[in-house]
């Protein structure tokens, strides 16, 4: 993939110069063409990639200097989108909306999952029984380094909420194999677009995401100020640059980790409201009353 993607925007342009005769400026002029047709993702990773081409040239003596570092910062940053969240007050109606999920039942549970733990789609959809521990004591999910999007082992402590669907989850998948399959072939993952489809028959097209739990599981968690936020960061699996940091903060902050997934949890239950007043809150949104 690397490759290609230098052979698509970089050697068109300098592919066929002595790596000795590319300078700051012939490497930024390269770039710069990339930007010009609104590829400003494309030229950020390309300017990456040529630094660690570089970088190797240097280490085998190959070039004496790495004109990719002098580009740091040269280049428009890629404009970032962030992925649409739910607001902390709309809880009550999507969530009353998922309990009433007139899906596949396993479409609604790995929703109820994800909710709870706010990992990353992938991270669910790749999980399997054989990386869960029930231990009624300190029951976890360790999500192997290879499904997570730093490649790093990542644990996720599992409270009362989450084991209940698990359990139910034993009556479609259990107790081998992926723990969200999909509906006709249990040896295939649940597709990466199945939580986004039910999340638009639910009515919430381009108004929320299943990675925007983690968005909104953040801002409530940070905003109760009962959590530490490096242990915030920890459960949402920011990367971690430091790795004896990273080591040291996985172990600090277990315990807390443990609380506070099962506070979240609760906090989510609670946030659930009378069909009735669902009902009328919505009307009321419907005439634009205040």
């Amino acid at each position: 993939r690397v490759r290609r993607s230098l052979e698509i925007h970089v050697f068109p342009e300098i592919g066929q110069l002595p790596i000795t005769e590319i300078d700051t400026i012939t490497l930024l002029n390269a770039l710069r063409k990339i930007e010009m047709q609104g590829k400003h993702e494309a030229a950020s990773r390309a300017r990456q990639r040529c630094e660690g081409v570089f970088r190797y040239g240097i280490q085998t003596a190959v070039c004496e200097r790495n004109p990719a570092i002098d580009l740091r910062g040269a280049l428009t940053p890629p404009t970032v989108t962030h992925q649409a969240a739910l607001k902390p007050d709309e809880m009550p109606e999507f969530l009353h909306k998922l309990e009433a999920y007139d899906g596949h039942p396993v479409t609604r549970l790995a929703m109820w999952f994800m909710l709870y733990t706010f990992v990353r789609t992938k991270e669910l959809r790749l999980a399997k029984w054989s990386d869960i521990n029930l231990d009624p004591e300190e029951p976890l999910w360790i999500i192997p380094a290879e499904n997570m999007k730093a490649k790093r082992e990542h644990h996720v402590p599992l409270c009362y909420q989450t084991i209940d669907v698990l359990e139910q989850m034993q009556e479609f998948s259990g107790p081998d194999g992926l723990v969200f399959p999909q509906e006709k072939n249990a040896h295939k993952p649940m597709s990466e677009n199945t939580l986004l489809f039910a999340l638009y028959r639910m009515g919430y097209h381009s108004r929320a995401t299943t990675h925007g739990f983690r968005a909104t599981a953040s801002t409530i968690l940070n905003e109760s100020g009962l959590w530490h936020p490096d242990a915030i960061e920890r459960q949402l699996a920011h990367q971690e640059g430091n790795k004896v940091r990273a080591a040291y903060d996985r172990s600090l902050h277990m315990e807390q980790r443990r609380k506070m997934m099962q506070w979240w949890a609760d906090h989510v239950d609670s946030l659930m409201i009378p069909a009735d007043v669902i009902d009328l809150h919505t009307e009321r949104k419907r005439r634009g009353a205040v």
